[in-house]
């Protein structure tokens, strides 16, 4: 079988791309790297011309006038070099809604040459998209990331990237991948949920986690309990960092030389491991219901981490609370108190660094998730 996957989320079609290559497919991966984490692709549209330090002055005063992003446009413009190669394929998987990041009108063009020139296409849905958005808009979560721009509209800037999933120019890019479609993948309970009832959707495949790629070494915990925190800036408040920096100052006080706080923001995601590789604690988010893979990644290597693990999480893969993870939530003390708890007892820590390990081996390794996906693609869908 013939894939092409369209567009990067995390590592996500890196990963996937190894098992269906183990499995024994032909895959190529076209995309710009997912920004400063800087994935390989083999085809790569990332916007270096207007990224250049002489020239992001132009691209920053074009955008304060105008609202209009150069590297937009560089994006289409370097897809379109390659776009005669993009066909023939059995299948193609679209990263999500906007796998090129190119000008609406652009996107389109270049989604409806892919639906044209290939057998089928996937969509997935990992990160915002409409179906998602509308989900948040009407707070049909208990939280979620939206949280921070309910309560403080003074956020819209921040969440532009966001609500721009939101526009007619946008529900056009929707509509089209809706009426060509094959189906749409969900990776994760906080995508999967709000699709559920869907025609086109057919399943929640978990990110797959390459575990043969992770340098895991189980914890051990003698004299000082090492806490990382990662932070990328363009989505501080959306996975409520803040809740987690009050925490921290307060466990630091509180605990003094029995505890290390690792803090890395904005990095490359190889120096991000590096710097990771010897925390026993690592705090991903507060306002998901599942993990992502920061969260999925530390867990594989044995780490206890705080990220989303609701009810409907639990249910689905019949866990128990802190079994594999701590759930994570925008509650300053009740973080606190969790920490606290697990700092006092490290071999809570060790407990559930161990079941984590054994979860993301039973659940999200990337030879199982590959053959899901495979067996999703010979579906009947339309």
């Amino acid at each position: 079988m013939k894939v092409l996957l369209l567009g990067e989320y995390s590592g996500l079609h890196n990963t996937l791309k190894k098992g269906l290559i183990a499995l024994g497919h032909e895959v190529i991966l076209v995309g710009d790297g997912d920004g400063f984490k800087n994935f390989p692709v083999d085809i790569s549209i990332r916007p270096t011309f207007f990224n250049r330090p002489f020239l992001k002055y132009i691209k920053l005063g074009v955008y304060k006038l105008f609202r209009f992003d150069l590297l937009l446009l560089e994006r289409g413009i370097r897809y379109s070099i390659y776009q005669r190669r993009l066909k023939g394929y059995d299948v193609v998987q679209l990263i999500n809604e906007k796998p090129i990041k190119t000008i609406p009108f652009l996107e389109r063009y270049f989604l409806k040459n892919i639906f044209r020139n290939n057998k089928k296409t996937f969509l997935l849905s990992c990160g915002i998209d409409t179906f998602n958005l509308e989900f948040l808009l009407e707070k049909k979560f208990k939280y979620s990331l939206m949280n921070p721009y309910f309560e403080n509209n003074d956020l819209e800037g921040v969440y532009r990237y966001i609500l721009n999933y939101n526009t007619t120019s946008h529900k056009k890019t929707h509509r089209l991948i809706l009426e060509n479609a094959s189906g749409i993948i969900a990776t994760d309970m906080d995508y999967a949920i709000p699709l559920r009832g869907h025609p086109l959707y057919i399943e929640l495949i978990p990110n797959p986690v390459n575990l043969e790629e992770l340098n895991y070494i189980p914890l051990t915990v003698t004299s000082e309990i090492v806490i990382f925190l990662g932070i990328n800036r363009g989505n501080y408040y959306q996975k409520g960092i803040v809740y987690f920096e009050k925490a921290i100052m307060r466990i630091q006080k509180k605990y003094n030389k029995k505890v290390k706080v690792i803090i890395a923001e904005n990095i490359p995601y190889k120096d991000y491991v590096q710097l990771y590789a010897n925390a026993h604690i690592v705090l991903d988010q507060v306002y998901s219901y599942d993990q992502g893979y920061n969260a999925l990644e530390a867990m594989a290597n044995g780490k206890l981490v705080f990220t989303g693990a609701e009810s409907e999480f639990l249910s689905h893969f019949n866990l128990q609370d802190n079994e594999v993870c701590i759930n994570g939530l925008a509650d300053e003390n009740y973080l606190v108190e969790q920490l606290s708890k697990v700092i006092e007892s490290p071999q809570e820590i060790l407990r559930i660094g161990k079941n984590a390990r054994r979860f993301v081996e039973d659940e999200h390794h990337y030879l199982k998730i590959a053959k899901k996906y495979v067996e999703a693609y010979k579906r009947p869908f339309k």
